[in-house]
């Protein structure tokens, strides 16, 4: 069974576009809730992600992963894959 994996963004967000790029290349399967415009679903990632405000927000399996950075981070340390593992 595939990771549940999520991703808050805006449409022209580079940084997001960087991370559903990460994800596409792993071919990862995810949820994008597009946030353009949408204060309440803003507010509604900030209360998930810890206050974070900032797009992206990514989630696996329930557990906030952070953003672009953070998932980039993970992929260089070699446990993005662990995670997307686990189901």
């Amino acid at each position: 069974m595939a990771a549940n994996v999520e991703i808050y963004l805006w449409t022209t967000c580079p940084f997001c576009i960087r991370a559903k790029r990460l994800l596409d290349h792993k071919g990862v399967k995810y949820t994008e809730y597009v946030l353009d415009g949408d204060e309440p679903g803003r507010a509604k990632m900030a209360e998930r992600a810890n206050g974070r405000r900032s797009v992206p927000q990514i989630f696996i399996n329930n557990h906030h992963v952070g953003g672009c950075d953070d998932i980039h981070a993970l992929e260089q340390e070699g446990k993005l894959d662990e995670l997307l593992a686990a189901s």
